[in-house]
């Protein structure tokens, strides 16, 4: 049997590159979570919550729905995070239908709650498809929120950055200037929209450094509970999904265990690759199922900083 050079070439590179045993467990972690809609919702993500928190993230966000619409509970989740768990809460706010008062005011509520830290984002209008259209006395995008959070209290904030351009931008050039002016104006780091290779961040990080950005830039990684929802998701927000991703979830709709694991192997490679490339932390878009984020932290090195409650045996 004749093994060419290039075989010989894809073994050396894969016997060169590091185990997940090796990998040694200095990542930081973040995880988000949306407000839950109903009691089934609501049990299913205090169930991720407490798996997750043995973990010791840097943080915890909760999302904000398009136009506002899930405000508060919003609160009422962040609240309660913060006040019945080891966590650091973090809260996103928008933009959206409403003006500055409300918005500071709502701030200022979180300030009162304990919650020192803002996911500050321009936020999306309440039709699917709509421009966003500042309201009437509101901050008119996320540096203003930016600047405007920095004058009520000294909370940390992180900023959305977008990897593959956000859609509503005119250029990769002008979504830059958009993300410097979010930081210029006071935001402490940036966190990505979700991408499915590795290169994707990596190109954008040298464009980032090339305009001037210097904050930190943390990778979101999205596992792919459900690849036609994520299908949906990439569509809207112009991620683009590669053709041998929807190779790896062809034929697995009918065996959800097969593709949780799929999945979970999908995400951590992606993960070791941006960690082989400097990265040292990494926020996961929850979607309020725990399982996936946490084997994937576990193939990561990151293990429990607390002993993780066991159910005894019956």
């Amino acid at each position: 049997m004749t093994i060419s050079v290039n075989q010989l070439e894809e073994a050396r590179r894969a016997l060169d590159a590091p185990l997940y045993a090796d990998v040694r467990g200095d990542l930081a972690v973040s995880f988000e979570f949306f407000p839950p809609k109903n009691e089934k919702m609501e049990e299913q993500l205090w169930d991720a919550v407490r798996t997750l928190e043995p973990l010791g993230p840097e943080f915890v966000s909760v999302t904000y729905g398009a136009g506002g619409t899930t405000r508060e509970r919003t609160h009422g989740t962040v609240a309660r995070i913060q006040r019945e768990t080891s966590l650091s809460a973090a809260a996103h706010l928008t933009c959206v239908e409403a003006t500055r008062e409300e918005i500071d005011q709502v701030a200022e509520g979180y300030w009162a709650a304990g919650v020192r830290h803002i996911v500050a984002l321009r936020g999306d209008p309440p039709e699917q498809g709509a421009r966003f259209s500042s309201p009437a006395g509101g901050y008119e995008n996320a540096a203003a929120l930016v600047a405007g959070l920095r004058r009520l209290h000294p909370f940390e904030i992180s900023v959305a950055a977008y990897p593959e351009s956000h859609p509503d931008s005119a250029s990769t050039a002008a979504d830059l200037d958009n993300l410097k002016r979010k930081l210029d104006a006071g935001a402490n780091r940036a966190i990505t929209q979700f991408f499915f290779e590795a290169e994707t961040f990596f190109r954008f990080r040298d464009a980032a450094a090339a305009a001037g950005i210097d904050a930190e830039i943390v990778p979101g990684i999205m596992p792919v509970c459900n690849f036609a929802s994520v299908q949906r998701m990439s569509a809207m927000c112009g991620t683009a999904v590669p053709a041998w991703m929807g190779r790896l979830f062809e034929g697995l709709d009918a065996h959800p265990a097969a593709r949780q694991l799929v999945a979970a192997t999908v995400a951590a490679e992606l993960s070791r690759r941006l960690y082989a490339g400097g990265v040292k932390a990494l926020h996961f878009y929850t979607l309020n199922r725990a399982e996936l984020a946490f084997a994937i932290c576990h193939l990561l090195g990151v293990r429990a900083k607390a002993p993780v409650a066991v159910e005894a045996a019956a």
